[in-house]
């Protein structure tokens, strides 16, 4: 019998699901082509494809559909939990064995058990197993939906123990890691994977446990195949972190502002603590005695709750430098707020059990993140930031364990991971002030400072701006640790004094006087003192205008040449097709009245380029033809201001790098950029 209907312009949603009895492709003859027919109460319908393909997929779609329907229908209103765990599983069997390829046929059942579980509350232990067991299948290729994830949060913080959580979790955890794309857009797959990792903490072994699982992320070869699995897993540890600190993060519009803590709670505050916390002040009598600056009298500020006990203590009004005018509302400097010195607050925070606990697992990644070479580039880019709150930072245990992996940027050769103790811009603090002598994370006598003041150094920094840096900032801690025979800092005062970084000549004779009173000091600067001379000797008015080295001369040769007479007036250098390197930098900074330096078909890179840039600012012609040099090299050259000629020929030079010399090089007439990315 032919169709009751034809319907035209049909489109798939135009019948109820609920309505459909049965459907079914037609085989009675002279049937049309590619149809389906389908069974609903007072007849039945005809559905026409444009061909087979689509009509099959129409057929199982259908078919799905209603059978997702029916078991929607059958589960909402369970009755024996035997039964729905049949149920459960012979829908879990459906979506593995239908052969439609689309993810909402794994995530129906999936949300189907989701409802059923917050809907029923009072299911037991075992019955939560058993449904989890039974949905296994489905999770190893889709991510749970939020509402399952609460659940699965719920398992494991109430069972951590269960083999559920080993057995069934790790294979899901394991793909959220490799797979997600942002925590931002599904936070509770970040919570439930905290939670299981807390979980695993919680075992006989505990870290033994999670150092296997972060193995098993990271692969059994030296580099990690998933590029997600890093971030992602910092991304965790971050939050664990900062959730250890929450409590108090949320009162902080009710305890002392990091202003108030530097300044000796000194102005009234009026806000009303909500319990459990509160904020004891001290009595307003004690408060302007303290504001005296001739006083040094001991105070406390208490911030009590159930996880959290913070107590800082207020010792002698803060110097100038470090403290803000009165008239001034915003809020301090961070290092300023936590510096340790005298003048400053010491705050010491306690965290209960629970959050210890978490605190020191999530730590403990951090550190085993830091292990691995290839990961170490990245987490010191992810972590440049900062991206932790004050509270941590004060916290004293939070800072000494992650010195371990402050120190292990500092060991790093690569510049890529030991430039990241350095802020991300100007006027904001990175991790060398935290860790270096005054800071708040600082905990030894400078050796980690000095570790990483000796890497830093060693790198293609700007190293007379760094040096003003340190005589700015840490002149103290850096003379200190000379005393005590520290050989990079005696080398660090040796460059201060080469580079006339100091201008007080009182600060002078202290630096000389601290150099003479080590052995190792005495011996490096009696080789500043010959240097000077050497130095000066060069630097006398004579010698040739214009010099050309033989093709083939090194670094050697060139020092050699330099260092047997005069070359005050040297304007011209061609090192032109010889062996000299960037080593050799530091002889040519040593000429004053260098012009012209011509580079071509040399091995000197952006080390070298960078030195030059700092120190010959009044050079005009620079030939760098068929050199290594690349973009980070080359950007240094926008301090040279007097540069009329650029020979950039066959380099790695960029057309970014390009534009932005000739916007900073106002001076610029003469450019050769041929066989380069900019050409």
């Amino acid at each position: 019998m032919g169709p009751t209907a034809w319907p035209t312009g049909y489109m798939e949603n135009s019948v109820s699901y609920s309505a459909i009895e049965d459907v079914q492709l037609l085989s009675w003859e002279n049937a049309p082509k590619y149809c389906l027919q389908l069974t609903v109460p007072g007849g039945t319908v005809l559905l026409q494809a444009a061909n087979s393909y689509l009509r099959d997929q129409w057929f199982h779609s259908l078919q799905w559909k209603k059978k997702i329907y029916k078991y929607k229908k059958v589960l909402s209103n369970p009755s024996r939990w035997e039964v729905v765990l049949k149920e459960i599983r012979t829908l879990v069997d459906m979506a593995l064995t239908s052969p439609l390829q689309d993810d909402s046929i794994n995530q129906a059942p999936l949300e189907i058990v989701s409802k059923l579980l917050s809907e029923n509350t009072n299911l037991t232990t075992q019955e939560h197993e058993n449904i989890i067991v039974a949905i296994a299948p489905l999770l190893e290729n889709n991510h749970p939906p939020p509402d399952l994830c609460e659940f699965f949060c719920k398992h494991c913080r109430e069972r951590p123990r269960s083999m559920v959580v080993i057995e069934v979790f790790t294979p899901v955890v394991q793909r959220i890691l490799k797979h997600n794309m942002d925590f931002g857009k599904c936070p509770r797959l970040r919570l439930f994977t905290q939670e299981y990792i807390l979980a695993l903490n919680e075992l006989n072994a505990g870290m033994e446990v999670v150092k296997k699982f972060i193995q098993s992320m990271h692969g059994p070869t030296g580099h990690c195949p998933h590029p997600r699995v890093l971030p992602n897993l910092v991304a965790v540890c971050l939050a664990a972190i900062y959730s250890c600190y929450e409590e108090f993060i949320n009162s902080r519009d009710n305890s002392p502002s990091l202003k108030e803590i530097r300044n000796g709670c000194q102005q009234p505050c009026d806000r009303k603590p909500t319990l459990p916390l509160r904020l004891l002040h001290p009595s307003p009598d004690l408060v302007s005695q303290e504001a005296t600056l001739s006083e040094a009298r001991l105070k406390s500020v208490v911030v009590a709750s159930s996880e959290i006990h913070v107590e800082v203590e207020h010792t002698s009004t803060a110097k100038p430098a470090l403290t803000a005018s009165a008239g001034n509302d915003s809020e301090p400097n961070l290092i300023d707020c936590l510096m340790v010195s005298p003048a400053c607050s010491t705050m010491s925070i306690e965290l209960g059990p629970q959050a210890d606990r978490t605190l020191g697992c999530y730590v403990e990644i951090l550190k085993l993140l830091s292990d691995y070479d290839d990961w170490r580039p990245s987490l010191a880019s992810l972590l440049q930031p900062i991206p932790f709150p004050k509270e941590a930072l004060a916290h004293e245990k939070f800072t000494k364990e992650l010195k371990y992996v402050i120190q292990r940027f500092a060991e790093d050769p690569r510049q890529e991971v030991h430039s990241c103790l350095l802020s991300v811009r100007a006027g904001k603090d990175g991790w060398f002030q935290l860790y270096s002598p005054g800071g708040v994370a600082c905990d030894d006598d400078g050796e980690l400072f000095a570790s990483m003041v000796h890497i830093l150094m060693g790198s293609c920094y700007k190293t007379k701006k760094f040096l003003l840096s340190l005589a700015e900032n840490k002149l103290g801690p850096c003379m200190l640790l000379a005393l005590r025979g520290n050989q990079t800092m005696v080398e660090i005062l040796c460059l201060m004094l080469e580079y006339n970084i100091i201008d007080n000549n009182d600060t002078q004779l202290q630096i000389i006087s601290t150099l003479e009173s080590t052995g190792v000091g005495k011996r490096m600067y009696e080789q500043l003192c010959d240097r000077q001379r050497e130095l000066k000797e060069l630097q006398r008015k004579g010698g040739p205008t214009r010099l050309t080295l033989p093709s083939k001369s090194t670094d050697a040769d060139l020092a050699r040449l330099l260092s047997s007479g005069s070359f005050g007036n040297l304007e011209n250098l061609s090192l032109a097709f010889t062996n000299v390197t960037s080593a050799c930098a530091e002889h040519l900074i040593k000429l004053p009245s260098l012009k012209q330096l011509n580079l071509w078909s040399t091995q000197f890179g952006d080390a070298g380029l960078r030195l030059l840039s700092e120190h010959l600012t009044m050079l005009q012609v620079l030939n760098l033809c068929e050199t290594p040099v690349t973009d980070a090299g080359l950007l240094a050259l926008s301090s040279m201001k007097s540069l009329c000629s650029l020979n950039m020929n066959s380099t790695k030079l960029s057309a970014d790098t390009y534009e932005d010399l000739k916007a900073k090089l106002p001076n610029l007439k003469e450019v050769d950029v041929r066989y380069t990315e900019a050409w």
